[in-house]
């Protein structure tokens, strides 16, 4: 009987001891990788992996899926994390419904969804995101008030369909049809890629004459400022930028090179998805959000503010503090563990 009672002593202590284990297994599902930007994304989740247990000895095993993949192939991927029975999904997704079933089977089974980046209303699912709209409206107005609201431009967005382009371009169209001298003389896809969008900007400027600005999103505005460069047009147009180091430089040099050149910068963190990680650890550890706390399109998003916006003003700055980045390093921000905590109830 006493070996008994002492084996149900034992017993009683390691299913206490797992009750309050700080051991999560956070899946990642990324469904395009085509750019710097998600690979900082994942460097980013990493070391916030890291920093979880270094600050709170929170141990955080994080699986990736990790390709460039159409619906069907991210809708494989939720089902691979689920068979791994991870805790939760940070998922960045490619398309704003066609994932909301199989995220919603996820929910049901007990996991924590939680998408970054773009937004998407699935039930159950919340997002972690800056406002992709707001954004987009930022570049606009930044690129219409510099031109006096007068003059042609061209348009050289991401990926057609994403949802965080169709935010973006909505907030754009925002804020155009306040300015309506501003006329769009041509827009197309550069698919968030330096020598896509360095091709679809040689083609324009090669065919379309007197253009005065040119609006573009990050992953792209490099490439294009270097075909810009390279066809060095009369008049020489200004154009919205990237808040990544290699613009950065090549920003300063055309300004050199042709006084009067101005673009911006606004950040969109790559470290979006880490804030959203931070967030599913405070709800596995019995947090509940704070549904004031929510806002956006669904009612399920929690917006983190954009970090900064870099303008002409405080580049030279901003060149000596990212002086020892790499050119693909794109600006950053995660929040703390105690600004995750502030969402909850």
């Amino acid at each position: 009987m006493k070996r008994v009672t002492a084996l149900l002593s034992i017993l009683a202590v390691a299913l206490f001891g797992l009750a309050f284990a700080q051991t999560y297994t956070i899946g990642v599902s990324n469904g395009f990788v085509a750019s710097e930007w998600r690979t900082l994304m994942v460097q980013d989740l990493e070391a916030t992996a890291q920093a979880l247990e270094d600050e709170l000895g929170i141990t955080v095993n994080l699986v990736f899926e990790n390709a460039d993949v159409d619906v069907q192939g991210q809708i494989q991927q939720i089902q691979n994390l689920l068979n791994r029975g991870v805790d939760a999904i940070i998922i960045n997704p490619n398309d704003q419904v066609a994932l909301n079933l199989a995220l919603e089977e996820a929910v049901d089974e007990g996991v924590v969804v939680i998408a970054t980046d773009q937004e998407i209303g699935a039930e159950g699912v919340f997002n972690v995101v800056i406002d992709q709209k707001e954004w987009g409206r930022q570049n606009a107005r930044w690129l219409a008030e510099a031109l006096g609201g007068q003059g042609n431009v061209v348009v050289i967005e991401g990926f057609v369909g994403h949802p965080a382009n169709e935010d973006r371009m909505a907030g754009v169209e925002e804020v155009f049809a306040e300015f309506p001298g501003i006329n769009v003389v041509a827009r197309e896809t550069g698919l968030w890629d330096q020598a896509t969008g360095q091709r679809v900007a040689s083609d324009m400027l090669a065919s379309i004459p007197n253009i005065d600005g040119i609006l573009t999103q990050d992953g792209m505005a490099q490439g294009i400022l270097t075909a810009l460069n390279a066809a060095n047009p009369d008049p020489f147009p200004i154009m919205t930028g990237e808040a990544y180091a290699g613009f950065l430089r090549l920003w300063q040099e055309t300004a050199e090179a042709h006084p009067g050149f101005q673009s911006v910068a606004v950040v969109n963190p790559p470290g979006i998805a880490s804030s959203a990680l931070r967030v599913a650890i405070e709800i596995l550890q019995g947090g509940e959000i704070d549904e004031a706390n929510l806002t956006g399109p669904f009612g399920n998003s929690i917006y983190i503010d954009i970090p900064f916006v870099i303008t002409s003003a405080d580049l030279a700055d901003r060149l000596v503090e990212y002086q020892d980045r790499p050119d693909s390093y794109a600006m950053d921000g995660i929040i703390t563990q105690e600004e995750a905590a502030s969402y909850m109830k």
